[in-house]
């Protein structure tokens, strides 16, 4: 019976250690191996929005399409946009008769500048018995005339040489205008919220729908700090989403290097930190943003900005 006794202790004693040594492993894991169930499917949402503004005459999209670089999304109305070009054409037009006007007509005045300046140094040269001293200054006084006529000619030439060239500014710009009023899908990606119908008005710079690139989707994983130690670029990741299906496989691809304090607020007197003076016994561990990239996403698999998932790090596979 002692004997018995002493096997049966002996099974509850080392059943006991067993379980303690269990329990402990699982809580080294829970808060020290680097996963986490806070993660987020995150993507690049591109603002779109017209570099003019406008009447919507045509909406060529839908809510939830998926769209190539370069497809059409909506049209502004081109009337508006076609008279500027007309216009700007016939001021182009205009403005270059009137700088080959002002080039005829500085030509001629050189050639009468030069051929006055000509005369009076010959006749500079000339003996006082050939020709009068009135005859002389009369030609330096023309020769100074017609200096004065061809630097207005040129000043005149350069004023519609510069008016021309703005008039051509101003034809390339409502040339660009007109073409930028047919807005195109600047990224392949999924149109999302759509809310533009024909008939509304389009101010330039003010997005009117937004479109998530279909190529940048990557994972946040919100890793406590206890755990950060163990994360390291480059280290492999597996991110299985809430929903499940193939888990997808990607590497860390930065740590977040701050996030904000909230027991730290800035006073907006001085700029002294004013701290709370609260403190709890219990303190909660801080988590810090891992960015992780999608390798490769599995074929079929439909991922939507804000999914849910939990992302679990391989530590020390980089090396």
């Amino acid at each position: 019976m002692k004997i018995q006794s002493l096997l049966r202790l002996g099974v509850t004693l080392a059943a006991l250690l067993i379980a303690v040594v269990l329990v402990r492993l699982l809580w080294l894991d829970y808060m020290y191996s680097p996963w986490t169930r806070d993660g987020r499917v995150r993507a690049q949402v591109v603002q779109v929005a017209t570099d003019v503004s406008g009447l919507v005459s045509e909406v060529r999209v839908k809510d939830n399409q998926l769209v190539s670089k370069g497809d059409v999304l909506f049209v502004l109305d081109p009337a508006r946009f076609q008279y500027a070009v007309a216009q700007a054409d016939a001021d182009a037009i205009r403005a270059q008769a009137q700088m080959d006007q002002a080039k005829a007509q500085m030509a001629g005045s050189e050639s009468g500048f030069a051929m006055k300046r000509a005369q009076a140094a010959r006749r500079a040269e000339l003996a006082g018995d050939v020709i009068s001293d009135e005859s002389r200054a009369d030609s330096v006084s023309l020769a100074k005339q017609s200096a004065s006529v061809y630097y207005a000619d040129v000043a005149a030439y350069n004023a519609a040489e510069a008016s021309y060239k703005a008039a051509r500014v101003a034809q390339q710009t409502a040339a660009l205008n007109l073409t930028r009023s047919v807005v195109r899908a600047p990224a392949d990606g999924y149109i999302t919220n759509l809310n533009l119908y024909p008939g509304d008005f389009a101010t330039a710079g003010v997005a009117r729908m937004a479109l998530i690139d279909s190529h940048s989707f990557w994972v946040y994983g919100y890793f406590e700090e206890t755990k950060i130690p163990h994360v390291h670029v480059g280290d492999r990741a597996t991110v299985r989403l809430m929903s499940g299906g193939t888990a997808i496989q990607g590497h860390v691809d930065s740590l977040a290097s701050g996030i904000a304090d909230r027991d730290n607020p800035t006073s907006n007197g001085d700029l002294l930190a004013d701290v709370n003076p609260i403190f709890t016994w219990v303190r909660l561990a801080q988590r810090v943003p891992v960015r992780v990239h999608l390798d490769r996403i599995p074929a079929g698999m439909h991922l939507a900005m804000g999914m849910t998932c939990t992302v679990t790090v391989q530590p020390g596979s980089s090396r």
